[in-house]
């Protein structure tokens, strides 16, 4: 392994995403931001596929239409002005690859930040629009206020999925300093 895989906790995920989202397939980026996770899964699944992005600001809604635009990407995504908590109410088919990127928008109002009540929620609905191999990721970023709250909510959460249903993995950078962002991954049987 050459150096530079093990950078950055949202590459891993990628890493994962891309060995199970192909053409074709459903995708829900629960936490569009940016969009960078919207685009990439909007690359994988192709013309037939669909990727479904959640955002309560509207500010990543726009910045994200217009990345999709100038990539040519955007007929294959819904950009849904919503929770993720609400997801179930707009996916209404199996996901093979759902994205969750925790904490605040980057360079945006850092008092917006995801929560632990509804981030369970989300996740919650989450595993279960996945389909049997789906994989759903969970990139924690716990150096904001609420963020402690949302992590040891969520690693609660996960660490009590039965394992007869879903495989859950836990990584964490242990020897980097001022709260390195963690990733959880749950793949459902």
């Amino acid at each position: 392994m050459s150096a530079g895989h093990l950078i950055k906790a949202t590459h891993l995920a990628k890493n994962f995403i891309s060995s199970v989202l192909k053409a074709g397939d459903v995708a829900v980026d629960a936490t569009m931001g940016n969009g960078n996770d919207t685009i990439f899964m909007a690359e994988l699944v192709g013309d037939t596929g669909k990727v479904y992005a959640f955002d309560i600001q509207q500010k990543a809604l726009d910045e994200t239409k217009i990345k999709l635009s100038n990539q040519s990407l955007l007929h294959r995504t819904e950009l849904i002005h919503a929770g993720h908590e609400d997801m179930d109410q707009y996916v209404k088919t199996e996901a093979a690859a759902i994205m969750f990127n925790l904490g605040y928008l980057p360079k945006g109002d850092h008092h917006i930040v995801t929560r632990a009540q509804t981030t369970i929620r989300a996740i919650e609905k989450g595993l279960s629009l996945l389909k049997t191999n789906g994989l759903l990721t969970i990139t924690i970023y716990h150096g904001h206020p609420e963020g402690l709250d949302e992590k040891e909510a969520v690693l609660s959460y996960v660490k009590n999925l039965d394992q007869k249903l879903f495989n859950v993995l836990y990584m964490e950078f242990i020897n980097q300093a001022n709260n390195p962002p963690l990733l959880v991954a749950a793949e459902k049987k």
